[in-house]
């Protein structure tokens, strides 16, 4: 049994993990449409309050509602590119009443998915899984060299925090043990920064011009207006969250050791649904189970909820304290970035554990790993190859994750399902189960 000391200590190193991914959607969004600061500030801290309501009704979750693992919740970028475009063409009011009609998609359509999940054998969810994990290395290396567009990428400095802050993980690994351990992650951060601070690397200037509290206002924006175009893009830009979500579950699922049933993944979706309508209504995005937590789950070995009680109850106070919220942003890239080494090299090594429990030998098998996981990797390293396609269909194809999972499934339906003579592996309904 964890203390509270603990829990909030873990939950922060949580926090500050998905920090980044979570703050840089409004930025981008506010940048893009003109925002001034007051409503790009207003746009961060509704977004880490819905944050945090998310991660609290997954994590705790009801009868129906939440997949009751520890996941957190952030708003995924896929939504970035469809808002811009919703809000440059109508207004922010038309792209928050979109977001809110495409969350009760979700919810409606959550049962209708679950039942798919016939065709996510051991096969198809250690292929998503590595997917997940190689189309996250990307992220960590571009954070590692300073953040992709800084006018100091890939200077020797960047280098050498990003692995200054990896080897302290690394050392406390080797040489600790329990709760030291368990931290690991959060102390490199924090030794990384402050080895950065002496380098003249870190600036407290938002922290200063921050407001101590602000209240999160419903529909901030003004009353949510509807456009039947824009609800059928963010319907769409929900399903492609939708597919990388139960990759993520079935993930925490391996991590956890814990049976991901079909009924636990359609609990998760309307979780995630709800998550989405609270993001229309109190102006922030549509949210989707972030994958980055699921390398710290499997790095620190904490697999309580607990944790992430205590992380989703963190975002809430970050929302409401602008202050405290900007003084996690301090936190140089990268040094995040050696950090985010760790973390999704461990998603890509839970991938290949789950591939392990899969008889490869078998030519079936060994067409639908290696197939998937080349589209989904050359998707995500080479997305540039979609721009001559419909917006829809490039917004799709350009995520690795989804080209990959689709990928995974089709040959298992076309190679497995179709062959009779094959010996296949059971129909999980677990991710435990091996192929």
């Amino acid at each position: 049994m964890l203390s509270k000391q603990k829990i909030v200590t873990l939950g922060l190193q949580h926090v500050l993990a998905m920090y980044a991914g979570a703050v840089v959607v409004p930025l981008i969004i506010g940048g893009a449409l003109n925002l001034t600061p007051a409503q790009i500030a207003y746009l961060i801290a509704a977004d880490l309050f819905t944050c945090g309501i998310a991660t609290l009704l997954q994590v705790i979750g009801t009868r129906y509602t939440g997949i009751r693992l520890p996941v957190v919740l952030g708003c995924t970028f896929t939504a970035v590119g469809p808002i811009i475009a919703i809000a440059s063409t109508s207004n922010l009011a038309t792209a928050y009443g979109a977001i809110i009609v495409s969350g009760l998609f979700v919810v409606l359509a959550a049962p209708l998915f679950g039942k798919l999940l016939r065709f996510f054998p051991t096969v198809v969810q250690g292929s998503v899984v590595t997917i997940i994990g190689l189309s996250l290395i990307p992220v960590a290396m571009n954070n590692a060299a300073g953040g992709q567009g800084m006018p100091d990428f890939g200077s020797p400095r960047n280098l050498l925090l990003a692995l200054g802050t990896l080897v302290i993980i690394l050392v406390i690994n080797r040489f600790f043990t329990g709760f030291i351990r368990a931290i690991s992650v959060l102390l490199g951060l924090v030794i990384g920064t402050v080895v950065a601070y002496t380098m003249g690397m870190v600036s407290f200037a938002n922290v200063a011009e921050a407001s101590w509290f602000s209240v999160v206002e419903p529909f901030y924006f003004g009353t949510p207006q509807f456009s039947i175009v824009a609800i059928v893009t963010m319907i769409l830009v929900n399903i492609i969250s939708m597919a990388e979500s139960t990759g993520v579950y079935f993930a925490l699922g391996k991590v956890t050791d814990t049976k991901v049933t079909d009924k636990d993944v359609v609990k998760g979706l309307r979780g995630e649904g709800i998550a989405i309508v609270l993001g229309g209504v109190f102006n922030a995005f549509p949210y989707t189970a972030f994958s980055q937590n699921v390398g710290l789950v499997s790095l620190t070995g904490i697999k309580t909820r607990d944790v992430m009680i205590g992380a989703g109850g963190l975002l809430v106070v970050l929302g409401l304290l602008p202050k405290l919220a900007a003084l996690t942003t301090v936190v140089p890239n990268a040094v995040l970035g050696g950090a985010m080494i760790a973390m999704f090299g461990m998603v890509v090594a839970s991938g290949i554990n789950i591939l392990s429990q899969v008889d490869l030998r078998q030519n079936e098998n060994l067409l639908i790993a290696a197939c998937s996981i080349a589209v989904g990797l050359g998707s995500a390293a080479v997305p540039t190859m979609f721009d001559q396609l419909p917006t829809l269909a490039k917004m799709m194809l350009q995520n690795g994750i989804v080209t990959g999972s689709l990928t995974a499934v089709i040959l298992n339906i076309l190679l497995v399902h179709t062959n009779k003579k094959v010996q296949q592996a059971p129909v999980p309904s677990t991710i435990s189960e091996a192929s």
